[in-house]
């Protein structure tokens, strides 16, 4: 390898540890060429990388991206399986630890969790932890169980006073007592006060009748009145006739006896 192109591969690492917060540094010695592929398939899934370094090139890399804490990981053959952004760092610490476990060969020294160091030990058991969703919902269930149980704590109180209530109404009732059923509803009510109000204006138009009934025979008693004033006024005047008629027919047969 010339100059330039090591130069240009330490420039390139250096890179990569800079913008990778999470890498697990493995040795891969004794792996088929088969292993390798199917690792590095499980381990794109989980969105990582799996890169075979030189340890030379990387330590240089490693000084210049100020990872010096790796250097001391960077011994035998290395490989090492760098996390994306968007990876699942769980689960890459899985895959190695299922393939360490079936190949009996590979072995995990350590790397870097979220820009912390971490030995073979921490890796193994970080590959033990539930997936990113399994967590997620292991956390929103924290997180509601408290309010689930405030709730409950809450209802519980009016649960428990409606029981009572119940209970109450049932022995009343059990000893006749009908008091509670006999006792107007509100929809009840208002047509028992539109009843009463009808009752009492009943009474009013009763009266204003009565009292045209009363006015009226004052107005026939008035016309009589009236006659009995004409005729007592036209009566003496027939009579004073009268009389003096008679007087008349009496006189003359005086006259003529005379």
């Amino acid at each position: 390898m010339q100059r330039t192109e090591k130069e240009q591969v330490v420039a390139e690492l250096a890179e990569q540890l800079r913008s990778t917060d999470s890498l697990i540094i493995a040795d891969y010695r004794g792996l088929t060429n088969t292993q390798l592929e199917e690792l590095r398939g499980k381990l794109r899934s989980s969105g990582a990388r799996f890169q075979i370094v030189k340890n030379t090139l990387t330590r240089r890399a490693a000084s210049e991206a100020g990872a010096e804490s790796l250097l001391a990981l960077l011994e035998g053959p290395t490989a090492i399986a760098f996390v994306e952004a968007d990876g699942d760092p769980v689960g890459v610490a899985k895959a190695l630890s299922d393939t360490a476990k079936e190949t009996k060969v590979l072995a995990l020294r350590g790397g870097t969790l979220s820009g912390r160091s971490i030995s073979g030990e921490d890796v193994e058991e970080l590959a033990k932890l539930p997936a990113p969703e399994v967590i997620k919902s292991q956390l929103v269930g924290a997180i509601v169980a408290p309010l689930t149980q405030l709730v409950a704590l809450v209802a519980a109180p009016l649960r428990d006073l409606v029981g009572v209530i119940d209970a109450r109404i049932a022995q009343l009732e059990e000893g006749g007592d009908t008091s509670g059923s006999a006792a107007p509803t509100a929809e009840e009510a208002p047509v028992e006060a539109v009843a009463d109000e009808a009752d009492e204006v009943a009474p009013v138009e009763a009266v204003a009748d009565e009292a045209d009934e009363v006015e009226e025979p004052e107005s026939e008693a008035a016309a009589p009145a009236e006659d009995v004033v004409a005729e007592a006024t036209q009566e003496p005047e027939a009579s004073d006739e009268a009389p003096a008629a008679e007087d008349a027919e009496n006189a003359d047969p005086g006259t003529e006896e005379e």
